[in-house]
């Protein structure tokens, strides 16, 4: 269906430097509001690879440190920002971008603001969550429904949360052939970043078990952070030293899931697991715990196989499953490709949060700094 829309000018606010998969989300919608003919702005960590990315592809940036949660400071130059740009649509892209909503919507009550929840804690029932959700925003993306019920648990109003997965781009995928594990050793990889909560350590000693079961197996983890030499030691006191590869940050995940053949995200806790779509646009079938938003992406025995967080002895049955059934191997990495490409696109996600920028906008009879009354160019849509 199309019809004639605005074009908008946006602000989108992500002031983390460690690049994860909320950051390449960011950086899709990023292209494809250009594609679609709206302006968007940066604003985010000077050293982060978001910011580098970002000017890759022509969007405008501008540096931004946040130091913590409770650092307000920032607030008075995005003031400025704001004031000097007049945007219809400020996007907080992360809790510490949410924290600088703190009075902006008092000053610009026209422009619409609105944040992404991607982490699946829960959200504590205060004056401060209250404020910050109910009065400081005028909507909140949440990614999987997941997060939407610990928003609602948490006295976010139901009616302020839409629902939008995340997406990847597929394209980079889709010469890759489906894992039938004939190369030995059989080689098991994760993509996360190295913190706690992404639950690595259970991984190692699930390792650990299928070794001592007499499994010949290779194990490559990508990524960094800050429980990398933790990690390490981990490896050390398992006896997994000639087995375990620690590659660091990858930036060409296609070519690091072309070599191997089961992917494995141990997390304790995770909002959706972009990674998960990745692996399964590749056809790798997955190993995933039960968290988050992860079973509505992976269907058990179906798209991947699940299994409780913090037990190694699960995970071990699980890679053991897929090692000794090649059929079960191909089978799910086919069907986990079907469904990403179904459901999970960036196009898809991208499209969902342009269509709620407008639906924001039109709770207002005024967009952003009057602009819907000015002269300006319109997108097709």
């Amino acid at each position: 269906m199309g019809s004639n829309r605005r074009a908008l000018k946006i602000l989108h606010v992500d002031p983390e430097r460690e690049w994860g998969g909320g950051e390449r989300q960011v950086l899709g919608l990023l292209s494809y509001l250009g594609r679609q003919g709206h302006q968007s702005h940066l604003l985010g960590h000077p050293g982060g690879l978001l910011l580098q990315e970002a000017r890759k592809i022509g969007i405008v940036t501008f540096p931004l440190f946040v130091r913590n949660d409770l650092d307000f400071r920032p607030i008075f130059s995005l003031r400025r920002l704001i004031r000097k740009e007049r945007y219809d649509i400020v996007h907080f892209h992360t809790k510490r971008a949410h924290a600088l909503s703190l009075w902006l919507r008092r000053i610009y009550p026209g422009i619409r603001y609105l944040v992404t929840r991607r982490m699946d804690y829960p959200v504590r029932r205060n004056w401060y969550n209250d404020y910050l959700y109910n009065r400081q925003v005028d909507g909140v993306v949440a990614i999987s429904q997941k997060i939407v019920d610990l928003l609602v648990q948490g006295g976010v109003r139901r009616e302020r949360i839409r629902l939008i997965h995340s997406g990847i781009d597929p394209a980079p995928f889709q010469k890759m052939p489906v894992a039938d594990s004939d190369r030995r050793p059989t080689v098991i990889g994760t993509a996360a970043v190295l913190e706690e909560r992404k639950g690595h350590r259970f991984l190692l000693e699930a390792a650990a078990l299928l070794k001592r079961r007499g499994h010949r197996l290779k194990y490559r983890f990508a990524g960094d952070g800050s429980e990398r030499e933790r990690l390490q030691q981990i490896v050390l006191e398992l006896g997994l030293r000639e087995d375990v590869e620690m590659i660091g940050f990858v930036s060409d995940i296609p070519g690091f899931l072309s070599t191997i053949d089961i992917f494995v995200l141990p997390s304790v806790y995770e909002g959706l697991g972009v990674a998960i779509l990745e692996a399964m646009a590749a056809g790798k079938p997955v190993v995933a715990t039960r968290v988050g938003g992860i079973p509505e992406l992976v269907s058990d025995a179906a798209t991947g196989l699940l299994v409780p967080p913090m037990n190694p002895q699960a995970l071990t049955q699980a890679i053991e499953r897929l090692i000794s059934q090649k059929g079960l191997l191909r089978q799910l990495g086919e069907k986990g490709r079907e469904r990403v490409l179904r459901q999970f696109t960036m196009e898809q996600m991208a499209r969902k949060n342009e269509d709620y920028y407008y639906d924001l906008l039109q709770m207002h009879p005024e967009w952003g700094f009057n602009r819907a009354k000015e002269e300006g160019s319109r997108v097709d849509v």
